[in-house]
């Protein structure tokens, strides 16, 4: 007489075992999903805003990087966040934005030439001319708006107030207005969902942002941050000789050069 498990026994047990199964696999979907920590990334390919991408993946954010044409003088950035994006391995948004007004900016206009100060010089007199309207608040009403669309927790730009050409809207006090308005003009806000702006270089000088970048291993090498275009860095404009001084003090060589 042999002994056993009746087959329908056997046909009930292995159906609870397998229910088992895909409830431990549904709850350790569920909480990755619940531990997700999505963000939009401001991406121009520059120094900045490719360390500020790099500094998200650290901290656990999923980002999504956002890319804007808005009438700059050349493409190189453009190119330059595309290669950065895609070695991070997150997906680029790009839009395009047609705005004559901005035209009266050195930094879109090709006719208008770029200023050549002093580094001691730099942020110190006035609005320069590269100065484009609104520009920081254009890109974070579109960034959070992307946000909004697609459940991002937060809004990342590699905004810094200390080594900058003094462009009103890389600011303080107007990074956390905007943030108040972005929690009380969105989907997310309104419903007491978290919708931050981050910017994690603002308190950081260029020596401060290159060490910070190498520290993450963020791909120098493929960033521009030349106002000028051409084939290489003019060492001219503001950013070239901002650049060159965070690398100069930080003690490390620019890779892009």
């Amino acid at each position: 007489m042999r002994c056993g498990i009746a087959p329908s026994s056997r046909l009930e047990l292995g159906s609870k075992l397998g229910l088992q199964i895909v409830h431990i696999i549904v709850s350790r979907v569920l909480r990755r999903e619940a531990m997700k920590k999505p963000a939009v990334v401001l991406l121009s390919g520059g120094l900045d805003s490719t360390t500020a991408l790099w500094w998200a993946k650290r901290d656990g954010w999923e980002p999504v990087a956002l890319s804007l044409r808005y009438g700059q003088r050349h493409a190189r950035e453009l190119a330059a966040a595309r290669a950065v994006a895609d070695a991070a391995g997150v997906p680029l948004r790009e839009a395009a934005l047609k705005l004559p007004w901005l035209s009266g900016s050195s930094l879109t206009n090709s006719r208008l030439r770029l200023p050549d100060v002093p580094l001691s010089r730099i942020g110190r007199g006035g609005i320069p001319s590269t100065y484009v309207p609104g520009r920081n608040t254009i890109f974070l009403a579109l960034a959070v708006s992307l946000a909004d669309a697609v459940g991002a927790q937060a809004v990342v730009i590699g905004a810094n107030a200390l080594d900058y050409s003094g462009y009103p809207d890389c600011r303080p006090p107007f990074l956390r207005a905007f943030a108040r308005a972005a929690r009380l003009g969105t989907k997310r806000g309104i419903e007491k969902k978290p919708l931050k702006i981050l910017a994690p270089l603002l308190r950081l000088d260029k020596k401060g942002i290159v060490r910070l970048a190498l520290r993450l291993g963020a791909p120098l090498k493929l960033t521009w941050s030349c106002y000028a275009g051409g084939k290489k860095a003019c060492a001219l404009c503001d950013s070239c000789k901002l650049r060159a001084k965070g690398f100069r003090e930080a003690g490390a060589e620019d890779p892009a050069l």
